[in-house]
């Protein structure tokens, strides 16, 4: 069912007014360090707009249109449907990740095209100055990848099918990267987490937890000593991307002196 003119018009004031009660710099700081700890096999641009395809994996962070500049609206249809056919190609339907940089003007022709919103995300930063860390490090980082990613699918419960494409992820990633996990010698892995320092911004990137060992204080112990390890190495702020309904993770993070910067969400283009 295509959207009404009235939902339309609301949600397209909302977006404007986001636009105006946002900082931007710090948003597009954020765009760009995010491409970079998590690159996406393929790159295209067509003006100020990303075009992101990974075949190899189902994220929606490196399988997305991403628009950069929100007066960048030229000829909009015409690009959607463009874009559009690169994920034809690849076997799957249009994506686009709506940030305070996308412009109102495309966010409105896609909700009149029907496409379907869903995954709102907040991102976070923390002044990692005032962020109150143990003084030591409790776990040292692995410079053994296909280790981490065999902890991390474990933990997350993944399948092990997505364990080569991880790993290219993770071995593309230009900026230094901590890996950092906790293991149990019976059971196994318990919590990973990855941090990427980009100067002096510090990304936390696929932070997780085993399901039965959750609530046990091991999510904290190990985002601390990665936190602490990129302090160490003179990154002055951490940032991180959490589901909005992630109540639990939101808590730990708050906790920590973590606080919204701006949210995103993603469009998905509607079945014919």
């Amino acid at each position: 069912m295509s959207p009404s003119t009235a939902t339309i018009g609301a949600d397209r004031s909302l977006t404007e007014a986001l636009l105006k009660t946002t900082n931007l710099p710090l948003v597009r700081r954020l765009e760009a360090v995010g491409f970079r700890a998590w690159p996406a096999s393929s790159v295209q641009y067509d003006g100020s707009w990303q075009v992101r395809l990974t075949a190899g994996h189902p994220s929606n962070r490196l399988n997305s249109i991403v628009p950069l500049d929100p007066s960048d609206h030229r000829d909009v249809e015409i690009r959607l449907a463009k874009a559009s056919r690169k994920f034809e190609a690849y076997g799957r339907p249009a994506v686009l990740r709506q940030t305070p940089l996308a412009s109102p003007v495309l966010i409105n022709i896609i909700q009149s095209q029907g496409w379907e919103r869903f995954d709102e995300t907040i991102v976070m930063t923390c002044d990692l100055a005032h962020a109150d860390l143990p003084d030591t490090l409790d776990h040292l980082p692995t410079h053994d990848i296909g280790r981490f990613v065999d902890a991390n699918l474990a933990t997350d419960q993944v399948t092990a099918k997505l364990k080569p494409a991880l790993a290219e992820i993770i071995n593309a990633i230009k900026p230094p990267s901590g890996l950092f996990m906790i293991e149990d010698p019976q059971t196994g892995p318990l919590a990973t987490v990855l941090c990427v320092q980009d100067n002096d911004l510090a990304g936390i990137m696929s932070l997780s937890v085993a399901k039965s060992r959750r609530r046990e204080g091991l999510g904290l112990e190990i985002l601390t000593s990665a936190l602490r390890w990129a302090r160490m190495r003179s990154a002055r702020s951490a940032w991180l991307q959490v589901k909005a309904e992630n109540a639990a993770a939101l808590a730990l993070y708050e906790r920590l002196g973590f606080r919204e910067a701006y949210r995103y969400r993603y469009w998905r283009q509607g079945q014919p």
